[in-house]
């Protein structure tokens, strides 16, 4: 019979021992000269160090998620579950970060509301913890908001994707931005047009296309202003005016086929008529807007992109259209 062959972590077939035993010691306390002797890799040779010398200028952690506190425009007090990304530039003569002090400087702050102000007391304070040059925090949720039908007195809540995102430079700058998802019912004007010819040429019967549509929205706030995320919807809804509906009766959904007859919609319309209203309030100092209309028609979905233009600003290269799926 061939010798069994030794285990290092568990007991082998003909009850040998294994040579490295395992266990969880509960009874054990830290203290500080057990900590004082831990390795840090931060305290490495520069050989330590893989790869090109060269810095990193994002690194850090993603999904990170907390209870955060938002007030409504209104002065109600919302707490939401928040998934947070936060990063800071790394110098290339550093191996790494400790990443843990990002999500500890989230818990010092984590009972206060969520303003632009305090994104900025955040990143100030991980990279003062971190040591680093260069700080980004985003954090995103889903906001509720009551919305009213179009003809009944029925309510309902509907969601909204938001982001607030806050970027300190080394040079002490630091920039405000809201990311926002309008979603909203397009009709096609062409297919509307060929569908009343038909009734007209020929007494046919048709339906024109619409279908589930969504709006992008990222905008940078102005220094010292503050635009509610109700401002924004409000905007969205202004310019399109074909936001989907929660709660419908019949006289609701006949309201709302009315109402998508009244604003029918390209989506370079969505995108020009999105402009017209982010554009005429000043607390917005530049913005970018993508559409995409995921058609009924094609296959396909037809997307747009527009910018402000603000010189240095955002550009429109926006192209993960994936991520506007409705």
């Amino acid at each position: 019979m061939s010798q069994k062959k030794p285990m290092y972590l568990h007991r082998s077939a003909d009850g040998a021992e294994p040579r490295i035993k395992r266990g969880y010691d509960r009874k054990f306390r830290s203290t500080a000269a057990h900590r004082a002797s831990l390795p840090d890799m931060m305290e490495a040779a520069h050989d330590a160090i893989q790869g090109a010398n060269v810095p990193i200028q994002q690194v850090g952690i993603h999904n990170f998620k907390l209870p955060l506190k938002y007030r409504a425009k209104g002065g109600e007090i919302l707490t939401l579950e928040t998934s947070v990304t936060g990063t800071v530039s790394l110098e290339a003569e550093l191996k790494g970060i400790n990443m843990s002090r990002i999500m500890r400087t989230f818990y010092d702050h984590k009972d206060e509301v969520t303003t632009g102000e305090w994104m900025g007391k955040v990143l100030k304070n991980y990279l003062r913890n971190i040591d680093s040059k260069d700080a980004r925090l985003k954090i995103a949720f889903s906001y509720p908001m009551l919305r009213p039908s179009l003809r009944t007195a029925l309510v309902g809540y509907q969601f909204y994707n938001v982001a607030f995102e806050g970027v300190m430079t080394r040079d002490g700058r630091y920039r405000r931005f809201i990311h926002f998802d309008f979603v909203y019912s397009s009709a096609c004007p062409c297919s509307a047009e060929l569908t009343e010819h038909a009734r007209d040429q020929r007494g046919a019967y048709g339906v024109p296309h619409s279908q589930r549509s969504k709006a992008r929205v990222t905008i940078e706030e102005a220094p010292g202003k503050k635009i509610w995320i109700e401002d924004i919807h409000a905007h969205c809804l202004a310019a399109l005016q074909t936001e989907t509906q929660v709660m419908v009766k019949r006289e609701d959904e006949q309201a709302f086929a009315e109402l998508n007859g009244a604003y029918l919609k390209f989506v370079e319309d969505a995108a020009r008529l999105l402009y017209r209203e982010f554009d005429a309030d000043k607390r917005i100092i530049d913005f970018r807007i993508a559409c995409s209309h995921l058609e009924s028609l094609h296959s396909h979905d037809a997307v747009s992109v527009i910018c402000k233009g603000v010189k240095g600003g955002f550009t429109a290269d926006f192209m993960d259209f994936g991520q506007l799926l409705c």
